[in-house]
């Protein structure tokens, strides 16, 4: 799976989301402060058509306000979240401001509508250095997501109680559609640097999604021009700057006409200024397909940083397993002189008078022997325990990979299976006296495996790891279930609810195909499956969760690639 690439909330995008938000929420009640995360800040604020929710994220490569759908009820009790809920408690939002091209966001509270603000919450979004600050209606820090010490900036230090200093001043010049080309143009080749540079260091609000933005801007009769951000500003010619030109007006008249429209590109970024006749209308608010944009890619590049976690954790543990394994082997080589070490016992007892230091020696060479043979079985057992210990990592390697490769999976569903498998290896796997420290988080509650519905409507279930293999094998299966896995190969129970109506071959050979895919074996194009009623089960004492032994089974042909498209047209059971 490929690093997310995330677009950075710029000026432009800023102003987007504050033109959308103003029409939705000025005037509006504050109703709910709470932090889902350390670095995010949550709002909520009752509006006559309903509650609207805001996130405030002060993430050095992710600041950012959006609007997001409901959020689950987290982290209220947070110190922050409780300071800013008393500072805010029955207040009004009266207005958004956000003055000339600072990243710099306003919220005013009043006690009703059209009277004076006597509280502000401040976001500042300016990478690193992004912050949350709550004033009171002196302009004092009351509350602060990061404080920042002496030690830290001497030219900005905030703690609580302090007086609000503001950022300081932008030192480029702001851009204006009143400027002549020649005096644009001459500005930004004074200096032979790149292009990208040279409108960042000269003119305020520029980022480098913006320089993309304006060399890339594609409409029914522009082409790109054919430059990039660092082409040096020596080697543009006359004809591609007044190009360039036009489109920099043209960003400017959007941005002061508040004219926005959402699209979202190809390669993971997205413009909120363009020609309307080239953009596809959406019923959703601007602000809010940003706050999901903003989450689908934080969520799959967390499923990136969580899955080379676990895959560090499988390695460093089938290591060990390997080396205390070969470890074994090696005392299991070390019995066979147990006959050896008899036999010199025996040839020194046989002298004609073997005296009394050859006898202790024969004595103490019978007993070494005797340890030797009786440590076989001990040996033999740990070697059965460490085979059954790799099994299980490569099951559970077998499940990673699943589960990195599921496109047509939510990466919000799939962060969850993956937390679910890393807590259930932590367990497994973690040495007992190391477990509370490494531990993720907590216990996961009732399994959550992969449901699909038949042709048919019965419903198969798929387990995505150890814990969910047992539970819909062994505990929540019902007589006249059927049972199907992939023959000699790691993978994924398969269970079809036969219980409930009686399943045709189609039904049965989804089940199957479904086996072969979620398998070590997905990569043939038809791989034996092992099907059984789940009555034939058996768990085996002393393994891992989902290790069963079945009495009789029928070995059925799968096709891995008919449950793909299967699972590309999935969708989640109500």
């Amino acid at each position: 799976m490929a690093k997310s690439t995330l677009q950075v909330m710029d000026l432009t995008s800023l102003r987007a989301v504050l033109a959308d938000l103003r029409e939705q929420i000025i005037p509006s009640r504050f109703e709910k402060a709470q932090q889902s995360n350390q670095q995010s800040l949550q709002l909520g604020f009752r509006t006559l058509k309903g509650m609207v929710w805001l996130e405030l994220c002060w993430q050095a490569d992710a600041a950012r306000l959006v609007q997001i759908p409901p959020p689950s009820r987290i982290g209220s009790g947070s110190t922050l979240a409780q300071q800013v809920q008393h500072g805010l408690r029955q207040l009004a939002l009266v207005d958004l401001e956000q003055r000339n091209f600072e990243r710099v966001v306003l919220f005013h509270f009043a006690p009703r509508p059209g009277e004076v603000s006597v509280r502000t919450l401040v976001l500042e979004l300016m990478g690193r250095h992004s912050n949350v600050l709550l004033l009171d209606d002196q302009k004092r820090i009351t509350a602060i997501a990061r404080q920042v010490r002496q030690h830290q900036s001497r030219v900005r230090p905030l703690s609580t109680g302090d007086p609000y200093i503001p950022p300081p001043a932008l030192q480029s010049l702001p851009p204006s559609c009143e400027e002549p080309f020649e005096q644009w143009r001459r500005r930004l080749t004074l200096v032979p640097v790149d292009l990208g540079k040279a409108l960042r260091d000269t003119y305020q609000g520029i980022s480098p999604a913006l320089t993309k933005q304006l060399i890339q801007f594609s409409s029914k009769d522009e082409a790109p021009i054919p430059i990039s951000a660092s082409t040096p500003v020596e080697e543009i010619s006359d004809k591609q700057w007044r190009l360039l030109h036009t489109r920099w007006r043209r960003w400017l008249n959007q941005l002061s006409c508040d004219d926005f429209i959402l699209q979202l590109d190809e390669a993971g970024g997205y413009r909120v200024w363009n020609d309307p006749a080239d953009s596809s209308s959406n019923s959703e608010s601007l602000s809010l397909r940003l706050g999901l944009y903003y989450r689908k890619h934080l969520n799959e590049r967390q499923l990136l940083k969580d899955s080379q976690d676990l895959q560090q954790l499988l390695e460093q543990s089938r290591q060990r397993e390997q080396a205390q394994r070969l470890e074994q082997v090696e005392r299991l080589k070390a019995t066979d002189s147990a006959d050896d070490l008899q036999r010199q016992a025996d040839a020194i007892l046989c002298q004609a008078a073997p005296d009394r230091g050859s006898i202790e020696q024969a004595q103490k060479l019978y007993q070494r022997a005797k340890r030797l043979r009786r440590s076989i079985p001990l040996i033999e057992e740990r070697l059965v325990h460490h085979d059954q210990r790799l099994a299980l990592i490569d099951g559970s390697a077998g499940f990673l990979a699943d589960l990195m490769q599921s496109d047509w999976d939510e990466a919000g569903d799939r962060n969850q299976q993956l937390l679910e498998l890393k807590v259930e290896l932590e367990e497994l796997l973690t040495p007992r006296r190391r477990r509370r420290r490494r531990r993720s988080g907590p216990p996961p509650g009732q399994p959550q495996p992969l449901e699909i519905r038949s042709q048919h409507g019965l419903v198969i279930q798929v387990g995505r790891n150890h814990r969910q293999n047992e539970w819909i094998s062994l505990r929540q299966a019902r007589a006249g279930d059927l049972w199907f896995h992939a023959q000699e190969c790691p993978g994924s129970h398969v269970v079809l609810k036969a219980s409930e109506a009686a399943a045709g071959e189609p039904d049965l050979q989804l089940a199957a195909d479904l086996a072969a895919w979620f398998s070590r074996a997905k990569g043939n194009r038809r791989v034996p499956v092992v099907m059984t009623g789940v009555e034939h089960l058996q768990r085996i004492p002393g393994t891992a969760p989902g290790t069963v032994r079945h009495r009789q089974a029928e070995l059925v042909w799968a096709e891995p690639d008919r449950a793909q498209t299967a699972l590309e047209a999935w969708e989640p059971l109500a």
